[in-house]
């Protein structure tokens, strides 16, 4: 979970957090990097460990950005899976329990949508709204792919998945697109589920569509260039179904 900023609103995400995963009896850590926040952010999770034993934050000691933050955090995680999940409590505790489920079922990952049936957005601001359904249309039709809501961070991965699509190249919202296209052309199996998103409630989006644009296009064209050009070098193998070739 990467955090700039986000002091009111991670005692409220973590505790849906931590609560949900116990009362399935899901061992869990819950993992939030504090990526050069200004706002007390650090000092609200130091506090918080005393409620919450399998909170982990870390510092992100930069560069900066939210991909940077991400992939710091998914070189510290210690179990076989992992969620990504937003600071502002946009995203569901109990899809995440969901996704938990999926991955026991076999899969390499589990993608939610937000706008496949089943799926709710609450409050998603029009503007923003255009722009994603353009965005993952495009690389629908680029990978020929049915998962309609790539760009979205909510996921799931087996770690294994995870060091098999290494190296990240993204270190700000690509990364977001970057993580599943890549599991998607090496070969891992992955599956859909419908989840619900909720706008922030507290402090400002870090998203800016202006900056990200040219951001997004690089990274798919990028992992379209391994689908079509690299012979296969760096799908998953087929002797050691947890890790792709490279």
């Amino acid at each position: 979970m990467p955090a700039r900023d986000e002091v009111d609103s991670l005692p409220g995400t973590i505790a849906d957090i931590h609560q949900a995963f116990a009362a399935e009896g899901i061992p869990h850590e819950i993992v939030v990097v504090d990526d050069g926040s200004s706002d007390g952010t650090w000092d609200a999770l130091e506090r918080l460990k005393a409620a919450f034993p399998t909170l982990r934050p870390t510092r992100n000691p930069g560069p900066h950005g939210f991909g940077n933050a991400i992939i710091h955090g998914l070189d510290r995680i210690r179990g076989d899976a992992v969620v990504i999940m937003m600071a502002d409590a946009s995203d569901s505790s109990a899809d995440a329990v969901r996704y938990w489920r999926l991955l026991n079922e076999g899969y390499d990952c589990v993608f939610g949508s937000r706008f496949m049936k089943g799926g709710k957005v609450v409050d998603y601001p029009r503007v923003k709204l255009l722009v994603n359904r353009m965005a993952n249309l495009f690389i629908r039709v680029l990978f020929n792919i049915r998962l309609n809501d790539t760009t979205n961070a909510f996921k799931a991965y087996r770690a294994s998945t995870i060091q098999g699509c290494r190296p990240f190249l993204s270190p700000h919202f690509n990364l977001t697109v970057e993580i599943p296209l890549k599991a998607i052309v090496r070969g891992y199996s992955w599956t859909t589920t419908p989840i619900s998103w909720h706008n922030r409630r507290h402090g400002a989006a870090k998203l800016k569509i202006k900056e990200m644009g040219s951001r997004y296009f690089f990274i798919c064209m990028y992992v379209w260039l391994e689908k079509y050009f690299s012979r296969g070098d760096y799908r998953k193998s087929r002797d050691n179904p947890g890790k792709a070739t490279q």
